[in-house]
This record gives C-alpha cells, sequence and structure tokens, in this order.
C-alpha cells in the first residue's frame, strides 16, 4: 500500500508518461491539490476517483502547515489500506507541491510508503516549445523571478513564475542577455506564448517562464562543422553546373 506522488507533465494530457497513467488508473484514490492538475488526470481517472484538497492562497506559514497536516491526515489512512495518488504538474520533486505533503507525511504518518513518479518538467519541455538547444557541457540555472525580480550570473539561466516580465526584463537586458518568454508551455488550459516582447505578457500569470542567454555566449559544437561543409559543397556544386551551362 502505497502513496504515490505522480508528476503530470507540462499540462498537456497525453505527455503524462507511462508510468505516471498506469499508477492513476490503477490508484483507489487519486488527490488533486489545484484545478489544473485535476483536469490533467481526469483524462485517466473518472471523477469518482478524485479526492480534492483545499490548500488556502495565502504566504502565512502557519496557515500554510496546518493545512499540509490536514491533507496529511486525509491521505495517510488510505494510503495505508490501499495506494493513493497525488498528482501534481511537471515533475514532483521540481518547483512542486508535493514536497510539503512529503515532508509533512516523513513527519507525521511514518509508516505510509511513499514512491515518487517523475514527470516531464517545464526545466526540460521549455526547450522544445520555445526551440532552444541546450547542447552538452552546457551550464544552466534555474531561478525564480516572482514580482519583477531579474537574477543575473550564470551565462544561461531558466526563470519560472515571471509574473511581472517587463520588470524583469528591463534588469536582465541592461545585465547583457538575450530573453526569450513562455507561457502556459504544453498547457490545454489558456493561451500557450512565445516571445521576445515582454509586453505581449505583461498581465500576471504563475505559468510564465523565460530563457535568459548572454548576447556574446559563442558555443561551437563539433557537428556545427557539417552545417558549414554543406554549404560549402552546394556552392561548389552550383558553381560547377554555371560552368557547365556556359
Amino acid at each position: 500500500m502505497t502513496l504515490y506522488g505522480v508528476g503530470l507533465g507540462p499540462g498537456e494530457a497525453d505527455l503524462v508518461t507511462v508510468r505516471g497513467k498506469e499508477v492513476l488508473e490503477s490508484a483507489d484514490v487519486v488527490y488533486s491539490p489545484g484545478r489544473l492538475s485535476r483536469t490533467v488526470a481526469l483524462n485517466h481517472v473518472d471523477e469518482s476517483k478524485i479526492g480534492d484538497l483545499d490548500f488556502p492562497m495565502t504566504k502565512d506559514e502557519e496557515k500554510l502547515r496546518r493545512a499540509w497536516k490536514e491533507a496529511a491526515a486525509e491521505i495517510a489512512p488510505n494510503a495505508r489500506d490501499g495506494d493513493v495518488a497525488f498528482v501534481t504538474l511537471g515533475d514532483p520533486n521540481v518547483y512542486s507541491t508535493f514536497g510539503h505533503l512529503r515532508r509533512t507525511i516523513d513527519a507525521f504518518h511514518p509508516d505510509v510508503d511513499l514512491e515518487i513518479v517523475p514527470g516531464v518538467s517545464a526545466v526540460t519541455a521549455f526547450a522544445t516549445a520555445m526551440g532552444v538547444e541546450i547542447e552538452a557541457g552546457a551550464g544552466l540555472s534555474l531561478r525564480e523571478a516572482a514580482a519583477g525580480v531579474s537574477p543575473t550570473g550564470p551565462d544561461r539561466m531558466i526563470l519560472f513564475k515571471v509574473t511581472d516580465a517587463p520588470a524583469t526584463h528591463e534588469g536582465l537586458v541592461e545585465a547583457g542577455y538575450d530573453v526569450t518568454y513562455g507561457r502556459r508551455l504544453f498547457m490545454e488550459q489558456g493561451e500557450t506564448i512565445v516571445t521576445d516582447d515582454p509586453e505581449e505578457i505583461d498581465e500576471r500569470d504563475y505559468y510564465t517562464l523565460a530563457y535568459a542567454e548572454k548576447e556574446d555566449l559563442e558555443v561551437e559544437q563539433a557537428t556545427a562543422a557539417f552545417e558549414t561543409e554543406n554549404t560549402d559543397s552546394g556552392r561548389r556544386s552550383a558553381a560547377a553546373v554555371e560552368e557547365t551551362d556556359d
């Protein structure tokens, strides 16, 4: 009997892993901490299996601790008697609410067996959605950028929770970064936007991230030579054709 932390991926129902889908289908109860994760889960389980949990939208740590204790107290008995899943967008161990539940379960219900099922995180999915290649050997830093914060330092950064894109953009540009923004990438709920103009996404949206790369960053991969060789070969072939025509 186990409590599973299941990563649902970035938001599209068909990006849930095969393992995640199997756990959801076999679980006795599937707990959801929010509307978006609930919507994705409902593509794989019947609504009768969904157990909703209520977490206050507050920064008051005492209220949050009380809410997590209540959630753990509800989940633990079910996880002792059967298999239970707690779903979260992305991956359960990356910027996820599941970490709070895991710590609370460990503290008050240590007899509950726990297993994590990883999911596709925006940490990796952003690269495909935004057409970015993070080549082998590249350094990449993950930072938060809520309320207009502009973290700087590394050559490449993924910024989560970009809730004031214009303010964040100003600081990044001053520090010498090129920036691309992505909103609700691979999500079925809401409009997906990819842009380098912060004014296009100036309204607050928790599901906005940015990729920032130093303007003067130059990386030459070994296979990049193929492009040059192909281009040169094409030019030589074209020149040969022209000489033949003459």
